[in-house]
């Protein structure tokens, strides 16, 4: 029997084959997601959970409250510690995404097992057996999909333990990454606990339209704030200033820019501390404290210390007690640290505040200018990318103005200034009785309010705000102030009458104050002295005598030159933020009744 020989296929054979079992493949494909297309139909959440998601939303905050501790409560009863004491976790959620970001669509990772942990902000399910979350931690978010086909619990379980799950609570997972079909990158659990429940019902964005919505959902995917940059508070979710400023914690947890704002005040200290740090500056502590008040113009806060059974005072400034460092040898200093204020509150005042200061002994102010500018402008460069920023100064409603910090600085004589733009001829004495009037004149002619006392000292700083510090957006130092307005600043070496002294103005408000210190002790006596005179004309600002201080300079103070700067205003700056509470973690406020 002879063998059978098979004829030759044609050319086109194979690709044919090929062609049906794509078809095939496909075929099979479509038939699968019509199945699960009919799962999601008939698994729907049942009613009465459907209606409890619904009543989550609109249930009385009262009744919410009271209805997580009776679940709670049947919890604890059944042996189930609501309250676990510890959840190990294998990276952060800014981790995960830094290392999975860049999955393909639609790619899982099945392999791997991660475990992170963060607070739920959002929750959403179309079925009882997947849900989604917005899973936030560390200033970042990604998407929790919980897959009952993944989890290690048995799909009644699944969806009774997941229907009980709510918006704040914060969970741990044990999952695989992946990106959804949409691009989405996500984490799939495996398992889910919650971890501490949250136990009030959170804000929701205030949307009143579909519009309203819409608008909301696009300011928000466009405008992903950094420093420098104008902020957007109309996309937050928490809006009311009492509430965000008397409970940061809720500002922090529902509104991510407010987060990275203190994450740029953080950086700005940074910054400031490993420049110094580089110029071979030490940080120290100084009292915060003390017997005597100094260092600065300002009405102290006065405190009693039980056991020395005797009265004391919050520091207004650390600069003696910097100044007697240097005395001793530490010739390169500085402090950042809370000072108090016993003054008024507005939107860049405020009682307690953070002072960054440096002393440098053998420098002058014209050191210090130079140095404050390379801080500076190094600083704005670094956090934001340019030396360009904007700024709501005055109030979101307005146009923001643009600040740069390009240097040079500009520079301005504060008399020659003064002179020139209020076409004055100020007496050269300003000791002077004379000088006193001349200037009382001038703030009556140009309706420059000053309220009593009417000290030579605070006329002329009306004055110098009035003409000079409103044309000062850009950083301006306003040097080579009058001696009287200085007692703790070098007489000028070539201009009688005046320190050398400079104060920097950005965006019309000092932000830095500083000088030549003086170091002459029997100067310092004299100038503490014509301070005395101006708190008995009732100017409870004007500094008192620091016989300690004068004492220790008679050891000798090397030629040394420093500078005290606001951190709190120049967060301000970097944050777009037009009121200084927003910098400020836990701000004073009035107690509510």
């Amino acid at each position: 029997m002879d063998s059978f020989v098979s004829e030759p296929r044609p050319a086109s054979y194979e690709t044919l084959s090929n062609n049906v079992l794509k078809r095939e493949r496909r075929a099979r494909e479509r038939q699968v997601r019509e199945e699960e297309k009919k799962k999601v139909t008939t698994n729907k959440i049942p009613e009465n959970q459907r209606q409890q998601v619904a009543n989550d939303d609109t249930m009385d905050p009262t009744q919410f409250l009271s209805n997580r501790i009776k679940s709670l409560a049947l919890l604890k009863e059944s042996g189930v510690n609501p309250y676990p004491h510890k959840f190990d976790i294998s990276m952060s959620i800014t981790e995960f995404i830094d290392k999975y970001r860049s999955l393909h669509v639609g790619e899982h990772v099945e392999n791997t097992e991660i475990s992170l942990a963060g607070r739920i902000l959002n929750k959403r399910s179309s079925s009882s057996k997947l849900y989604f979350y917005d899973l936030h931690g560390n200033g970042a978010k990604i998407q929790v999909m919980a897959d009952a086909r993944h989890s290690d619990m048995d799909e009644n379980e699944f969806c009774k333990y997941h229907s009980g799950v709510k918006r704040g609570d914060i969970v741990g997972i044990c999952g695989f990454p992946g990106k959804s079909q949409r691009g989405e990158l996500s984490i799939f659990p495996r398992s889910l606990v919650v971890l501490t429940p949250c136990l009030h019902m959170l804000p929701r964005h205030a949307i009143t339209s579909n519009s309203d919505e819409a608008q909301s959902k696009k300011k928000t995917r466009n405008h992903s704030w950094t420093p420098g940059i104008t902020r957007n508070p109309g996309t937050y979710i928490l809006r009311d200033q009492e509430t965000r400023y008397r409970q940061r914690y809720l500002d922090l947890m529902l509104n991510s820019e407010v987060q990275k704002i203190f994450r740029t005040r953080a950086k700005i200290i940074s910054y400031s501390r490993d420049f110094l740090d580089n110029l071979g500056f030490i940080e120290v502590e100084t009292p915060a404290m003390t017997m005597t008040v100094g260092g600065a113009a300002a009405r102290p806060f006065i405190t009693h210390h039980n056991e020395l059974d005797m009265k004391l005072y919050m520091r207004i400034s650390p600069e003696l007690y910097l100044k007697k460092l240097v005395v001793g040898g530490l010739d390169r200093v500085y402090e950042i640290g809370k000072v108090f204020r016993n003054e008024g509150m507005n939107l860049t005042h405020l009682p307690e505040f953070t002072m960054f200061e440096f002393y440098m002994a053998y420098a002058d102010y014209n050191d210090l200018m130079d140095i404050i500018e390379k801080l500076l402008s190094g600083m704005v460069k670094e956090l934001t990318g340019s030396h360009k920023i904007k700024y709501h100064g005055n109030g979101f409603d307005s146009e923001p103005v643009e600040i740069d910090f390009t240097p040079p600085f500009r520079r301005i004589d504060l008399i020659e200034e003064l002179e020139s733009r209020a076409n004055l001829s100020i007496p050269k004495d300003l000791s002077s009785e004379t000088a006193n009037k001349f200037l009382l004149e001038a703030c009556e002619k140009f309706d420059v309010k000053c309220p009593a006392p009417h000290t030579t000292t605070r006329l002329l700083d009306k004055l110098v705000g009035h003409f000079l510090e409103e044309t000062c957006i850009n950083p301006t130092f306003i040097i080579n102030h009058p001696e009287i307005m200085s007692p703790l600043a070098k007489w000028h070496r070539s201009k009688p009458g005046l320190t050398e002294r400079f104060e920097l103005f950005v965006n019309k408000r000092e932000l830095c104050n500083a000088y030549t210190e003086l170091n002459d002790p029997q100067v310092q006596r004299q100038r503490f002295a014509e301070q005395l005179k101006d708190r008995q004309l009732g100017d409870d600002e004007a500094m008192v005598l620091d016989e300690s201080f004068c004492s220790c300079l008679e050891y000798g103070l090397p030629p040394t030159a420093g500078l005290g700067m606001g951190i709190d205003r120049l967060a301000m700056l970097l944050t777009d933020s037009p009121n200084v509470k927003e910098v400020i973690l836990f701000p004073a406020m009035k107690p509510q009744d």
